[in-house]
């Protein structure tokens, strides 16, 4: 018999509703989930803190991603306290720096010129989840 192994990497966002990188974080993170159907998953950053088993042990076991809306940072910290290390992290800052983008000024109702920056995170995600997924 085969044994066949399912790769998944969990994808954990940044859900700071008060800041448009917040917004950004998880409008990126959504565009990856759907383009690695299968091989992605979200993670619930609210229910991870809260003690979500299922979060936790997901995190514990698979391979994740952080995305942060500012620097403090607080999916890769609280992930790698309750669940271990996080394999790739990133910061929204430093992905629109990279790009030479702007943040968006609006919290919701992202629109077409907002759409730079949306694709950008979702990038430089879907290349960390396909370089996690060739180390496993």
């Amino acid at each position: 018999m085969m044994d066949i192994q399912v790769h998944k990497v969990g994808i954990i966002s940044c859900s700071g509703e008060e800041i448009p990188e917040g917004t950004l974080c998880r409008l990126g993170c959504r565009k990856v989930l759907d383009e690695h159907p299968g091989e992605t998953v979200t993670i619930c950053l609210p229910l991870l803190i809260a003690g979500g088993e299922e979060e936790r042990t997901f995190a514990a076991n698979y391979p994740t991603i952080t995305v942060d809306g500012c620097d403090k940072m607080c999916a890769a910290r609280a992930t790698e306290m309750l669940s271990g290390k996080p394999s790739k992290r990133f910061s929204i800052p430093e992905i629109l720096n990279k790009r030479g983008l702007k943040a968006p000024d609006k919290l919701r109702h992202f629109g077409p010129e907002e759409d730079a920056a949306v694709q950008a995170v979702a990038e430089e995600i879907s290349q960390a989840v396909n370089e996690v997924l060739e180390e496993e």
